[in-house]
This record gives structure tokens, C-alpha cells and sequence, in this order.
């Protein structure tokens, strides 16, 4: 679902900051190889998620969900000297392509790609992170959420994708799915709990914006 018609999605993309050229192969291998390429977060999103990354200039940021690594190239843009982000997946077919174009990258020595299940390898992380993004099996993001928070720093940044679940969230709670329901709970929870300060943004998907009190 589209929140703004695609005339207009396209004058913002022509009016934004180009893709780079490594970027644009990764979208189109994604969009012409890989299942389900709308999870691939695409121009617009990545620019707004490279942009946050540049202002907030993390030391350690960690991404749950990988896909085919579009979204972590975008952010690993603003890290510190000699910082680091840590993406998360568990799929070995998208983690596949998100390595080879990781290597071609500038920040190839930045990134590590940790195969496993979130819920069990982000307790064993020591870091303390000043960026967090969530962008991986929508039923256990309040659990992403609540295992991140206190390893992310005060002032830290914590993004979650697709909160608007293509507007299925407008829907009565009776008639949401399973996946929609988590969303609208992650919605709600994060609306009303007073360790963040939140924005919801209508941007692609819905994006989750939260600073840790």
C-alpha cells in the first residue's frame, strides 16, 4: 500500500539524494532474484535511514533482519571511526547476497552478519548501542523491543519498519491477523511505555521512530 500516489513517490525519489551505484544493483538483484522484494527498504527509506544514521553518528548500531542487506548498507553510512553494526538473520539464501554486497562496500570491515535466531543471540551481545533497527518477523517485535532497550544507550535511536503493515492496522481488532495484531499491540505498547519518546512515520511502510529516555 501506497500513502502517497507513485507520481508523487517518484518526484521525491528524483528530488532526494541518488542511490549509490552498489545500492542500485542490490535493488534490482533483489527485485529480480529474491522472494518477496517489497521487504527490500528501497530508495526513499534507505536515504531517510542513512540520514538519521549521519545525525546521530553511532558508534554501534545493530540491525534485526537483514533481507538482502540494503537497509544496513544505508545505516553503516553514519557510523563513527571505528565503529560497528551487527545485522541478524537467520535466512541463509538472503544472507547469501547481503554478504557479496557487503564485501563490495566501502564498509565491508564495519558489518558482521550473525545467522541465528534474534531472540537468542541479542541476551549474549555486549555492546552498548546508540542505534537499533528492527526489521525482522513482525509477532515478536515488542520482544525485540523489550530484549534491546537496555542496551541501548540514553538518547540511543531505535527504529522499527513496517507499523503501518499496509494499512491493514486500520482494520478492526476482530478482523486483524495474526502478524497485524502484533503490530497494532507493538503499536500501542510503544505508544503508552515511557522509556522512549515515539514518532510514527507514514513513510513507505510506517516507520517507528523512538529515542530512549
Amino acid at each position: 500500500m501506497e500513502f502517497i500516489d507513485e507520481a508523487l513517490s517518484l518526484y521525491s525519489e528524483h528530488h532526494s539524494e541518488a542511490e549509490s551505484d552498489l545500492l542500485a544493483r542490490l535493488n534490482r538483484e533483489t527485485h529480480l532474484k529474491v522472494l518477496q522484494p517489497r521487504m527490500l527498504s528501497g530508495h526513499i527509506q534507505g536515504r531517510l535511514l542513512s540520514f538519521l544514521s549521519k545525525l546521530h553518528h553511532p558508534k554501534n548500531i545493530l540491525e534485526i533482519g537483514t533481507y538482502t542487506g540494503y537497509s544496513a548498507l544505508c545505516l553503516a553510512e553514519g557510523l563513527a571511526d571505528g565503529g560497528k553494526l551487527i545485522t541478524i538473520d537467520q535466512n541463509e539464501e538472503t544472507n547469501e547476497v547481503a554478504k557479496r554486497y557487503f564485501e563490495k562496500s566501502l564498509a565491508k570491515n564495519k558489518i558482521e552478519l550473525v545467522k541465528g535466531d534474534a531472540a537468542k543471540i541479542i541476551p549474549t551481545l555486549k555492546n552498548e548501542f546508540d542505534l537499533v533497527f528492527i526489521d525482522a518477523d513482525k509477532h515478536n517485535y515488542g520482544l525485540y523491543f523489550d530484549l534491546v532497550i537496555d542496551k541501548v544507550k540514553k538518547g540511543g535511536l531505535i527504529i522499527a519498519d513496517n507499523v503501518l503493515w499496509s494499512g491493514k492496522i486500520l482494520a478492526e481488532e476482530k478482523e486483524m491477523d495474526k502478524d497485524t495484531k502484533a503490530i497494532h499491540t507493538f503499536n500501542k505498547k510503544i505508544n503508552s511505555d515511557e522509556r522512549v519518546k515515539n514518532l510514527l512515520l507514514p513513510v513507505r511502510d510506517g516507520l517507528m521512530l523512538m529515542i530512549k529516555n
